[in-house]
């Protein structure tokens, strides 16, 4: 940087680079990929980061001041650069790169083709084979409103494969018309599917062509004089008509397209997509996009279309939206090889694309007030709850930090324990630890936590030079186990033992979720709509999922080093590092092969060896056990 000593070894690492383009990776001191960027040539925009702090933005130069190292990936094309850049986003979630929130939640709904009669269910990620997925969605509940839509419209059967298998009789769905009894053999394999793919249609939206076969088959039905039959075809009919006059959008906007607008409010970009396919919406998805503050609006867009399309099924031929997204070629270029035909994205400046676009745009903002609103609320809410502990406690104030412990286990193996801290009522991961449990062997649990809480405590008088361990020692206000008396009766000792004893703990009893306190009898119950008892709730909750979380890594960490051990040229160095870099066994299967030539003592030819045996068609792939 201008104004630093030139023998600055990053800055000289800058002007070593190739120019070709590729993709580079910002690391802090911890060697945390905190940003993933493109380039175009590697060497000059590296370099640009390193210049004098009051010429970056200000976002870049509070990044840069977290920075201690990089490395880069080198491509044949920009384009190349583009999906892998995408990649490692996804994979990584660096700090400082706009992403989208909670990508792994979103669900599809799934078409099962690969059944006689074919039902309707919820995935969270696509599969192979013979299904049809549609998504995804931001909010499972879209899935099954749109579930109880088609349901209304068209008999599908919704009964478990088990159930249908040893259905003796007709059940109720259908006696009210829900259902067609295929596990009676009161509708033909052909006739259902036939039926099926008029839902495949209507979800396609093909509600066009749905309403012409539907047309078509009452006709016949009144031809042979099937008056029942006919009426259930006119009522479909009604139905989708009722469904599609509320869908169709001027023809001037377009036929097949997606509209994509937003607002930004604070460090959050709040986006809307609206989907139209042959003249109608068929749907209509909410996004947050965050880590957005100072960021152009051309980079967000660009940011957006690279996560949101890199995962999505279909493609339409137009993309909207209200500014030109950075790298517009390449992304172009990316998209239409994605779509396996041309994508064009537009931004429109008059006329009925654009006033359709001020619409969506007036939906974000619905969505940004609707999130604020809940904020308030759930603020509200927590506020209540502490005030409400202090009360129902005997707390001497209202409590600032509470701690939550719980202990997880396989039938005493691999146990291990897990500590959360809650700040005001929300979690302060920074505070998190976990714990191996060292001295008990076996399936104890009341050992296991008085051994953690002894561990824990005596920090609390520590005296630390170092800012973790400082924090560390804080002690808490209030402390959680989750167990009833048996738990906090080991913790309470081993706290008094640690100098610890003034400090407030109680077990939660999952059984009837009553408060124990070591030395009363009787339990603390609170009302079961309190807002106190659901923040006690919510941390007992996030104790048991981080300890399990912890388990898993365990379990599926020991499985990766003995895959690890089998695979030809990885040798004890090689394993350390990507057992470092990787969580399970899932993680390294979904690294590209370039992502893992950088790894320090890796080569090519060894991250291809490694592929190739998770890939391999005898078994050895991936397994979803374990995944944390």
């Amino acid at each position: 940087m201008d104004g630093e000593p030139a023998s600055n070894p990053l800055k000289a690492k800058a002007a070593a680079l190739t120019d070709r383009p590729g993709v580079y990776l910002m690391k802090d001191a911890g060697d945390v990929v905190i940003y993933v960027g493109k380039a175009v040539n590697l060497k000059n925009r590296v370099k640009s980061y390193f210049q004098d702090p009051a010429r970056l933005a200000p976002k870049v130069a509070a990044m840069m001041r977290h920075v201690a190292d990089f490395e880069v990936i080198a491509t044949d094309t920009e384009v190349e650069a583009l999906i892998l850049e995408a990649t490692l986003v996804k994979v990584r979630q660096p700090h400082y790169n706009i992403r989208l929130k909670d990508d792994k939640a979103y669900p599809y709904l799934r078409l099962t083709w690969e059944e006689d009669f074919p039902r309707l269910l919820i995935a969270r990620r696509p599969g192979k084979g013979p299904s049809r997925y549609f998504g995804p969605y931001t909010r499972a509940e879209s899935v099954h409103d749109t579930i109880r839509l088609l349901r209304k419209i068209f008999p599908i059967r919704n009964c478990s494969n088990q159930k249908f298998k040893n259905q003796t009789r007709p059940c109720l769905e259908y006696f009210i018309k829900r259902c067609q009894a295929p596990c009676q053999n009161l509708v033909t394999r052909d006739a259902y599917q036939a039926m099926m793919r008029e839902v495949e249609w209507f979800l396609e939206g093909r509600t066009d062509k749905v309403l012409k076969d539907l047309r078509q088959n009452l006709a016949e039905a009144a031809k042979r004089l099937e008056f029942e039959r006919a009426a259930e075809l006119r009522d479909q009919i009604r139905a989708v008509e009722a469904v599609t006059a509320q869908q169709k959008v001027s023809s001037a906007a377009g036929r097949e397209l997606d509209a994509i607008n937003w607002t930004i409010a604070d460090r959050d970009a709040y986006v809307q997509v609206f989907r139209v396919r042959k003249g109608s919406l068929v749907g209509r998805e909410s996004f947050t996009l965050t880590g957005v503050d100072q960021t152009d609006e051309g980079e967000l867009a660009r940011a957006f279309l690279l996560q949101y399309y890199e995962r999505a099924r279909t493609l339409p031929p137009v993309i909207l939206l209200p500014v030109a997204p950075n790298d517009g070629e390449e992304l172009r270029a990316w998209l239409s090889g994605l779509a396996g035909r041309a994508v064009r994205v537009q931004v429109p400046r008059r006329g009925e694309k654009e006033r359709f676009l001020t619409m969506v745009r007036h939906n974000a903002e619905l969505s940004r007030d609707e999130a604020q609103r809940r904020l308030d609320t759930r603020e509200r809410d927590r506020e209540e709850g502490l005030l409400g502990l202090m009360h129902a406690l005997g707390l001497p104030s209202r409590p600032h930090r509470i701690e939550c412990y719980d202990i997880s286990n396989t039938q005493g193996t691999e146990s291990v324990a897990s500590m959360v801290v809650f700040r005001d009522g929300r979690p302060d991961k920074s505070q998190y630890r976990k714990f191996k449990i060292r001295t008990v062997q076996g399936a104890n649990d009341f050992a296991s936590m008085a051994e953690v809480i002894t561990r824990r405590f005596r920090h609390v008088e520590a005296v630390s030079d170092a800012p973790g361990k400082a924090r560390f020692a804080e002690p808490p206000d209030l402390v959680i186990i989750d167990g009833g008396k048996g738990q906090v009766g080991y913790a309470h000792r081993a706290m008094t033992a640690a100098g610890a004893g003034d400090i407030p703990v109680f077990g939660l009893a999952k059984q009837n979720e009553w408060l124990f306190e070591p030395g009363r009898e009787e339990p603390i119950i609170l009302d079961r709509d309190s807002a106190a008892l659901k923040v006690v709730q919510q941390i007992r909750d996030e104790a048991h999922r981080f300890a399990i979380t912890f388990h898993r890594q365990l379990r599926t960490r020991r499985n990766l080093r003995s895959v690890l051990d089998e695979i030809p040229g990885i040798g004890p160095k090689r394993k350390r590092e990507l057992l470092r870099h990787y969580q399970d066994r899932d993680a390294l299967a979904r690294a590209a092969v370039e992502e893992l030539a950088t790894m320090p003592t890796m080569t090519i030819k060894a991250a291809e060896a490694v592929k190739a045996y998770l890939n391999a068609p005898d078994g050895a792939g991936p397994s979803a056990e374990g995944s944390a």
